[in-house]
């Protein structure tokens, strides 16, 4: 059972890590601009399954063992950051299914797979998420009582924090698709998202 003191500190401590602009956060806006909120869902499904992933992993001390075989994660890094790259300029191009249609051009949007997958391997190869899980997940947790519950429980929370957090994102993404497109302005958007995605992707390879 975990202590509502203990809750406490978790909730405000995640809730601010979450809520802290990165990769998947700026995801989030990217498609809530492209895609609309509804179908960013299943872009937040796949990240979420790969928060939970990594969450379980650093709670477990699987972590440990990745930092053994850094040549792998390094690999990893660098094949998910160049697919975000490539999105981001065929965004800008106005092309893909990741894009903003324009007018006279009758473009397939992203399927729910495609969203999903990209949500997933965004928060998997996310460097950030895995230090500070590994920083501030083992903390909260005790060595005197059963490690399955208490983990199974404290990702539950942070599962619920992080998809409020890409919500707002999303919805963010969203109000300025709005505001642009009052304008005619697709192209513009389509360029302001594939940049952002083109950053994401550079800034995962890297980080």
């Amino acid at each position: 059972m975990i202590k509502l003191s203990l809750l406490s500190v978790f909730v405000p401590t995640f809730f601010m890590v979450s809520l802290t602009p990165g990769m998947c956060m700026t995801l989030a806006m990217i498609l809530g601009m492209t895609q609309g909120v509804k179908r960013t869902l299943w872009m937040m499904l796949g990240e979420l399954a790969g928060v939970a992933l990594v969450a379980v992993a650093a709670g477990a001390g699987v972590a440990a063992l990745m930092l053994r075989q850094p040549e792998l994660f390094a690999l990893f890094k660098w094949v998910g950051g160049a697919y975000l790259a490539y999105l981001g300029v065929m965004m800008w191009r106005s092309r893909g299914r990741m894009a903003i249609p324009l007018e006279s051009v009758e473009l397939p949007r992203a399927t729910r797979t495609q969203l999903a997958m990209q949500g997933f391997v965004t928060a998997v190869a996310n460097p950030k998420g895995w230090a500070f899980f590994v920083a501030l997940l083992p903390p909260f947790l005790d060595a005197s009582l059963a490690l399955g519950p208490q983990l199974a429980a404290l990702v539950g929370v942070i599962l619920i924090i992080e998809f409020i957090c890409l919500l707002l994102y999303a919805g963010g993404g969203r109000t300025a698709r709005k505001l642009l497109g009052e304008s005619g302005n697709v192209r513009l958007l389509n360029r302001i998202a594939g940049s952002m995605m083109v950053g994401v992707g550079i800034w995962l390879a890297l980080g």
